[in-house]
């Protein structure tokens, strides 16, 4: 999922597209989500809030960069433009946010880098968005994974974090697709379903909250065509960027 560079320019090219969207997200996410459906979590002064993924969550973040809430940290996707509504709405309780999404990533990745872009930086909130790597590249990299190494690998990752940080807030966001755009096609189907189920199986296990992105994109369909949110299926437009900020802030209570 080495995506980035390309992504950028796009997103700024396409800046003035992504605001003719926004005038429908509201509705679009209202449409998607039953009142009541998505537990809620409640933000405290000086919260520590981690995104943590792959190519979706990187987006061209610095790898280098150390400074919560920066441009250069945060990258030009979807958790810098939900870090901008989380620092304007909570303006008086000094958020932290910070990215350590890494593009190409799967469950066992995050794993080997779990103590320093984790557990060290000690969040009091983590946002996991990951598992479309562990179907892809199943069919483009020759990864051998099945949906039970997913499923065992994410359970190891959430107890290690539990145990590491009692009092951590998880959040697990929906691996998601868009059929129909460049790289997401019938052969993706039914299995990539099984990781989307898992995800929500395991924050249903947990008690975390759940972020049900293929939910609104499959409503988001409705109002335009999949190419309008999404640059190949996986990655998302500018619209479908800022749709995955919109439903994001859903579980901020």
């Amino acid at each position: 999922m080495n995506f980035i560079q390309n992504s950028r320019r796009n997103f700024i090219k396409n800046a003035a597209v992504g605001a003719i969207a926004g005038l429908a997200m509201p509705e679009i996410v209202a449409a998607a989500i039953k009142p009541g459906s998505i537990k809620k979590i409640k933000l405290e002064k000086d919260n520590v809030i981690l995104f943590q993924g792959d190519s979706i969550t990187d987006w061209g973040r610095s790898h280098d960069a150390k400074a919560s809430n920066a441009s250069n940290t945060l990258g030009s996707g979807y958790v810098l433009l939900t870090a901008g509504h989380l620092l304007l709405d909570f303006a008086g309780k000094n958020l932290q946010i910070y990215n350590k999404g890494v593009s190409g990533n799967k469950v066992y990745q995050l794993a080997e880098r779990w103590d320093s872009d984790c557990l060290q930086l000690k969040p009091d909130v983590l946002s996991i968005h990951i598992g479309v790597n562990d179907y892809w590249h199943t069919i483009t990299n020759g990864y051998t994974g099945t949906i039970e190494t997913y499923i065992a690998d994410y359970h190891k990752l959430i107890n290690r974090t539990k145990e590491a940080l009692p009092n951590i807030k998880i959040i697990i966001c929906e691996p998601f697709a868009t059929k129909g755009v460049r790289a997401v096609d019938d052969k993706w189907y039914p299995t990539f379903d099984l990781f989307r189920k898992a995800a929500h199986d395991i924050a249903s296990e947990y008690r975390f909250p759940f972020v049900p992105y293929q939910s609104v994109f499959d409503k988001a369909l409705e109002i335009a065509p999949p190419t309008y949110w999404s640059l190949d299926g996986v990655h998302p437009s500018v619209a479908g960027t800022a749709l995955m900020a919109k439903t994001w802030m859903e579980i901020v209570g």
